[in-house]
């Protein structure tokens, strides 16, 4: 009986987010949306590699749709900062079903070429800038500050069981009927988000007083990140985990097609593998109460070991099960990351602070992403892997004096 009773009460503290009305009409919206999001990557990449051949091109599709979050990610978050979320979420929501349904005209009519895709990738970008901080910011206003670990931790289960089906059903469709219906998926997906953030009640939502418009607003949030031990070592870590550790979208292809001579099911696979591993993270991580910066760290230095087991597995079955510990350390990575900036964070600011963490965590790929295409064109989808995990130890290993900073400094 005891053994039951625990298990209640884990389950209760796991989804306890739900309890919320609004949060629940959120999370039903985002859990339709987030398996078309998947299914377009997937199949982006895979038009990409059947336009070019080539990792390096996938690798410039990436630097098109992360570029602009480099460029203007701050500023994203001073919007956000300044106007009502939920609104700002409508609109790019409903930007991203418009794209979607671009791609999938210029896919299902034969008529996608190169710089057609890298232009709605651009554009992706683009809403991105506005929509990843407004995302992560609206989180806040729909629980109370209690529960804002758990429902980070949800949001990022949801887009990791997205991470799970998504990938598997595209390469299944891409193989049976062809690239342009995962794009055609994706556009109707967004209505579900659009019909949740229509039907909340904005009565109880916890929103935060809108910042004025002055002068030097995106330079203050840069500054109160660099100024605070915490939010400098999330902020780090975050960075290298991204530059280094996170780009699947370049490797998995490669180690699907070039290691163990597969198709596009086998990259499906492989992507849903580190979905399956993001779930049983995100379910950890939910349960947690807090994040600290040592759980922070310690979760950056497994998370590159396991990207070194990757790189040695010598067959496909033994590379899927080390692809699964690399989507809990990756979910557990992220998951803490936008936790602690958030706890650590006052409230008017989180707009900024959250685009700092959507700049690095999404800003990355485009300096990653090439990089590891050429990596591994030149010496294989291993050394990729190899670099991966090495940069994320030695990053982890580098932080310790900020975490002992953070550790012994006052409280935020």
């Amino acid at each position: 009986m005891r053994v039951f009773a625990g298990l209640r009460a884990a389950r209760g503290r796991v989804f306890r987010s739900l309890s919320e009305r609004n949060y629940r009409r959120f999370f039903a919206g985002h859990s339709c949306s987030v398996v078309g999001t998947w299914m377009q990557r997937i199949g982006q990449d895979w038009l990409v590699l059947e336009l070019t051949g080539s990792a390096f091109a996938l690798g410039v599709s990436m630097v098109c749709q992360f570029l602009p979050v480099l460029v203007g990610g701050v500023w994203g978050g001073v919007v956000v900062d300044r106007v009502d979320t939920r609104r700002l979420l409508m609109v790019t929501q409903a930007a991203q079903a418009v794209l979607a349904a671009a791609l999938a005209a210029f896919s299902l009519t034969g008529t996608a070429t190169l710089p057609i895709v890298y232009g709605l990738a651009a554009g992706l970008g683009i809403v991105t800038v506005f929509d990843n901080p407004a995302r992560h910011t609206f989180v806040a206003e729909l629980v109370g500050e209690a529960d804002i670990v758990n429902a980070q931790a949800l949001n990022s289960l949801v887009n990791n069981a997205g991470r799970l089906a998504g990938p598997a059903l595209a390469g299944a469709l891409i193989v049976l009927v062809g690239v342009g219906v995962t794009f055609v998926i994706n556009a109707v997906s967004f209505l579900a988000v659009l019909v949740a953030l229509w039907l909340m009640d904005v009565g109880t939502l916890r929103r935060r007083p809108p910042v004025p418009r002055a002068p030097g607003q995106a330079r203050a949030g840069l500054r109160y990140v660099w100024r605070h031990p915490e939010l400098r070592l999330a902020i780090v870590l975050v960075a290298v985990v991204s530059v280094f550790g996170q780009n699947f979208r370049v490797v998995f292809p490669i180690l699907a097609s070039e290691v163990f001579h597969g198709d596009a099911r086998v990259y499906g696979w492989l992507t849903a593998a580190l979905g399956l591993g993001a779930v049983a993270g995100g379910m950890a991580a939910a349960a947690a109460t807090t994040a600290t910066p040592r759980r922070l760290l310690l979760a950056c230095a497994a998370f590159g070991a396991v990207n070194l087991a990757v790189a040695g597995a010598p067959a496909l079955g033994v590379a899927l099960a080390a692809v699964v510990l690399l989507g809990v350390t990756n979910m557990v990575v992220n998951t803490l990351a936008r936790a602690l900036m958030q706890l650590r964070t006052a409230p008017e600011l989180r707009g900024r602070v959250m685009a700092i963490n959507g700049l690095v965590f999404l800003g990355g790929t485009p300096v990653g992403g090439p990089l590891m295409g050429l990596l591994c064109e030149w010496w294989g989808a291993r050394a990729g892997l190899l670099v991966s995990g090495a940069a994320c130890l030695a990053g982890a290993v580098a932080v310790v004096p900020v975490q002992r900073l953070a550790r012994s400094g006052p409280a935020l």
